[in-house]
């Protein structure tokens, strides 16, 4: 398969680009690394970016960006942060990409495990979260040509501790190979509207 990883040199898309390019041809796409670079929260730049790709079999987005912050703080623009990129970016992957992918081809998005076990100063990470969930599920029962989306929600990496680790005080870390699995899962099995829960 040709498989489209947007995000791939991030911290899971790397270990996703390992793990299906042991089978299959990866197309790796950043912000401003991989292959080809585009921003997502622009669908006019997806839609170029798939025209230049061509014709592809999967595709792949472990991109986005959320905001953190006290809830009595969090302004309107934070919760923006999520919205427009970890939600409507994804979003407007799916949408372009369900008119181009090969038939039978995939679709796999990121949201996280606080779209069900929520954090301090996380109300902005689960919403966008929860959303991406909810866009996949009524996503699932349209997409033509038959069509896959699958949604992949990780726990806190065990490479993400240094970084993330106290807003996830208690919670058990997971490999990124362990995560990546996921969406092997997602990309070669034959489910849709699957939320595949990695904690």
């Amino acid at each position: 398969m040709k498989v489209i990883v947007i995000g791939g040199s991030g911290t899971i898309g790397k270990a996703v680009v390992e793990q299906l390019g042991l089978r299959h041809e990866v197309v790796t796409v950043g912000s401003n690394s991989g292959q080809y670079q585009a921003d997502i929260t622009d669908v006019a730049q997806v839609r170029a970016l798939f025209g230049k790709i061509g014709k592809a079999d999967a595709v792949v987005v472990t991109a986005g960006a959320l905001a953190f912050a006290p809830l009595a703080e969090f302004t309107p623009e934070q919760f923006r942060v999520g919205l427009d990129s970890k939600l409507m970016g994804q979003v407007n992957v799916a949408l372009v990409a369900q008119h181009l992918l090969n038939d039978g081809g995939s679709i796999t998005l990121t949201s996280g495990i606080v779209a069900e076990q929520p954090i301090r100063n996380g109300a902005g990470a689960s919403l966008t979260n929860s959303a991406v969930e909810g866009f996949a599920r009524g996503a699932a029962i349209e997409l033509p040509r038959g069509i896959r989306i699958n949604v992949v929600s990780p726990t806190l990496l065990d490479e993400s501790v240094d970084a993330y680790g106290p807003y996830f005080r208690g919670f058990e870390t997971v490999p990124a190979s362990r995560v990546a699995l996921a969406y092997s899962r997602s990309v070669e099995g034959a489910q849709t509207g699957q939320v595949y829960k990695v904690w």
